[in-house]
């Protein structure tokens, strides 16, 4: 009898589906202050999703670019969903290692995402990649430094601007640094910052006939103007800080100036995590006045490698991560300021966030200006602003970064970093077969 009893349940419990386990999707993502703050607040996702659980893998940037990009070349299938970026999507979507994402419920609104933000990860029409965050680059300084100097800081500033200004602050006595640039080897670390800096400096990757162009003055005007600067107004050991390093110098006080992502801006004014919260201003990239700023585009974005067998599970994630509603959700516990940026133009028409976010414009302002399609003074047959949108850039970047990495520590002058990399390009472009 009892067993009839214990059959009869059983069966009910499985037609019910509470014997059914719970799928669990891999989401492979960097350690970013938006992406951290994303983890803590799934459980809107899971208590909406009860039949997806969520596994975690949180990867320092440099780390988790080689992670993704080795699994899904070879197929290993350890990730449901990869936050990728605006380098990566057209590429891989090419190679059909992505799920297109034209799909992402009634009320996703993609037409809804940000033109210029939107156009780098699409491919033929369809979103290979949904934006959690998109980003360009700007000024970040100490409003309060430059009074005391006597300095104003200008909404479109000069790199000759900024590299004075940044001297006259430096007390390196009191551990204040006039600049905090980004030193740290990575195509998309140290190359993202010197690539579209050596952009407003009239230098460029390659000329029209991809012959490459490492050995020209403008690149060697790039890389002396920021090797000089560094030492001069920098902190001690830059070449080994990347944009969180730089964050947090910049968070305790020790940056009279900070050139890095437009995302950082609600780190840096939150009076939670920032000692000079209060006293933080704003100013587009430099420019030569060679009619470039030294500005990029970048979009940190979900996407669902094709080899997944759970397309449907995480496709119903990134439509969460990445909606209306997940903004809602991170204003209703964080406040609008502290809201992903740079991805919706709703966000920025509404008046809540404008009035928290002292910022918004001046993102805004910095993604539309970004011109991946012409980013240089003189022509280029690449598109991308602080990366080249080729396949072979991933190691180029990487190996080029080291060597200005070594010239900034004072391992290798600034001659030889150059013509180590020229070598190291012109060797690798030629194994590809460039021109095509």
């Amino acid at each position: 009898m009892k067993l009839k009893v214990l059959f009869a349940i059983t069966c009910l419990l499985l037609a019910t589906g509470s014997f059914i386990h719970a799928e669990t999707i891999t989401i492979a993502t960097v350690n970013n202050g938006d992406m951290i703050r994303m983890q803590k607040l799934t459980g809107d996702f899971t208590a909406k999703n009860p039949g997806i659980e969520l596994e975690w893998v949180t990867l320092e940037e440099n780390v988790l670019r080689q992670r993704v990009t080795t699994d899904i070349a070879t197929k290993g299938g350890q990730y449901d969903v990869m936050t990728i970026g605006t380098y990566e999507v057209p590429i891989w979507a090419k190679q059909n290692w992505l799920v297109a994402l034209d799909d992402l419920g009634p009320n996703y609104d993609v037409d809804d995402l940000l033109p210029a933000i939107r156009s780098g990860l699409t491919v033929d029409g369809k979103l290979y990649a949904a934006p959690f965050y998109g980003e360009s680059s700007m000024v970040m300084y100490r409003a309060d430094l430059f009074k005391k100097a006597g300095l104003e800081m200008p909404t479109a500033p000069t790199w000759k601007f900024v590299a004075a200004a940044a001297r006259k602050i430096t007390d390196k006595g009191n551990e204040i640094y006039g600049v905090c640039l980004r030193g740290k080897a990575g195509w998309g670390e140290n190359m993202a910052f010197l690539s579209a800096t050596a952009n407003s400096f009239g230098a460029r990757w390659f000329d029209e006939n991809w012959k490459t162009q490492l050995d020209s003055v403008a690149w060697k005007n790039t890389l002396n103007f920021y090797v000089d600067l560094m030492h001069d107004a920098g902190p001690p050991g830059a070449s080994s800080n990347g944009f969180n390093e730089n964050l947090a110098l910049f968070q305790s006080g020790k940056c009279g100036m900070w050139i890095d992502a437009t995302v950082a801006a609600s780190f840096v004014t939150n009076p939670k995590d920032s000692t000079v919260a209060d006293s933080v201003g704003f100013a587009l990239a430099p420019d030569n006045g060679l009619g470039k700023r030294g500005n990029w585009l970048w979009a940190w974005s979900l996407a669902i490698p094709a080899g997944t067998q759970k397309a449907e599970a995480a496709k119903k994630f990134v439509a969460w991560a990445t909606s209306k509603e997940y903004l809602e959700l991170v204003a209703s516990k964080e406040g609008w300021a502290n809201v992903p940026p740079g991805t919706r133009a709703s966000l920025y028409n509404n008046p809540e966030y404008l009035k928290a976010a002292p910022f918004a414009k001046m993102t805004l302002e910095s993604i539309q200006s970004a011109d991946p399609k012409h980013p240089t003074v003189d022509p280029v047959p690449y598109m991308g602003v602080q990366f080249v949108a080729i396949p072979e850039f991933q190691g180029i970047g990487t190996a080029v970064g080291q060597q200005f990495a070594a010239a900034l520590a004072g391992t290798a002058t600034v001659d030889q970093a150059l013509q180590n990399a020229q070598r190291l390009t012109e060797r690798v472009m030629k194994k590809a077969g460039y021109p095509k």
